[in-house]
C-alpha cells in the first residue's frame, strides 16, 4: 500500500492530503496495545535520536509508534533557510490530523487507540489536532513543548495531557505553566530536575520515556472513560 518498494520494512509514505505525502517510520510490536504518533519539533525530523529513543521504550512496552516528518523534503529545504514553516502551527496540526487519519485506515493500526507525543512546536501541533478531533485521540504527551503556541485550542483539549519540562529550562517551564493553567482536561506537569531543553543530562531522557510510557499505558490501555469527558487536574497518576 503506502510502503515504498526497496525501503526498510518500516518506512512508509503517509498520505495526509491531496498530493501531500510525508515520510514516516511505523514500528509495530506483536499484539500492540495502542499506537503513538510522534510530532517532532522545530528543525527536527523523524530521525531525532531523542524521539527514536522514546519510541523504542514505547515499543518495548507494547505500543506501535509512527515517527513522521511533518514537512515534505521540499518544504524542509525551504524551512532550512527561512525557518517559518516550523512555526506554522496550523499547517503542522493539519499534517498531524492527516497522519491520524492514515493510522485510522491502515489495516495494521486501524483498531488501535491513538496517542500523540509532541516535542517543541510539534507539541503545539499535537494539541491543536487533539482539540479538533477529540474522538480520535486518547492521550497527549509534550516533551519540552511549546503548548503556548496552541493557545486558542488549549481550553478545547479534552484528552489527558502530560507536559514534561526540564527543571533548568526556565523560559519553557514558564510557558508550560501558563498553558497548563488553561487546560481543562485531566492533566499533569512533570518537571525533570536539572534537565535542560534537550534533556541531555544523564538519566533525563530515560525519565521522559518512563513517565510518557506510564501516561500512555494508563490512558490508552487501562482506563476506558468516554472520549471527550472533561475531568479535573490529576497530579498523581
Amino acid at each position: 500500500m503506502d510502503r515504498r518498494s526497496g525501503w526498510n520494512k518500516n518506512e512508509y509514505q503517509v498520505q495526509v492530503g491531496d498530493n501531500i505525502t510525508l515520510e514516516g517510520n511505523l514500528e509495530v510490536p506483536d499484539n500492540p496495545q495502542g499506537v503513538v504518533l510522534f510530532a517532532h519539533g522545530s528543525g527536527s525530523s523523524r530521525h531525532s535520536p531523542r524521539n527514536q529513543f522514546v519510541g523504542r521504550v514505547l515499543q518495548d512496552a507494547g505500543f506501535a509508534t509512527l515517527l513522521i516528518d511533518l514537512l515534505t523534503p521540499q518544504e524542509e529545504d525551504e524551512d532550512r533557510f527561512t525557518g517559518h514553516l516550523r512555526f506554522d502551527i496550523d499547517l503542522l496540526s493539519q499534517r498531524v490530523v492527516g497522519a491520524t487519519n492514515w493510522l485510522g485506515v491502515n489495516p495494521v493500526t486501524q483498531n488501535l487507540k491513538i496517542g500523540y507525543f509532541g516535542a517543541s512546536t510539534g507539541a503545539a501541533a499535537a494539541l491543536v489536532a487533539a482539540a479538533e478531533h477529540p474522538l480520535a485521540v486518547g492521550a497527549v504527551v509534550s516533551r519540552g513543548g511549546r503548548p503556548d503556541l496552541a493557545e486558542e485550542a488549549l481550553d478545547r483539549v479534552t484528552c489527558p495531557t502530560l507536559l514534561i519540562v526540564g527543571g533548568a529550562d526556565q523560559p519553557v517551564l514558564d510557558l508550560n505553566a501558563r498553558a497548563y493553567a488553561r487546560l481543562r482536561c485531566k492533566k499533569r506537569i512533570e518537571v525533570i530536575p536539572g534537565a535542560t531543553h534537550l534533556f541531555e543530562e544523564p538519566g533525563a531522557l530515560e525519565e521522559v520515556a518512563r513517565v510518557a510510557r506510564e501516561w500512555f499505558r494508563r490512558f490508552l490501555v487501562e482506563e476506558t472513560a468516554p472520549r471527550g469527558l472533561l475531568e479535573g487536574p490529576d497530579q498523581h497518576p
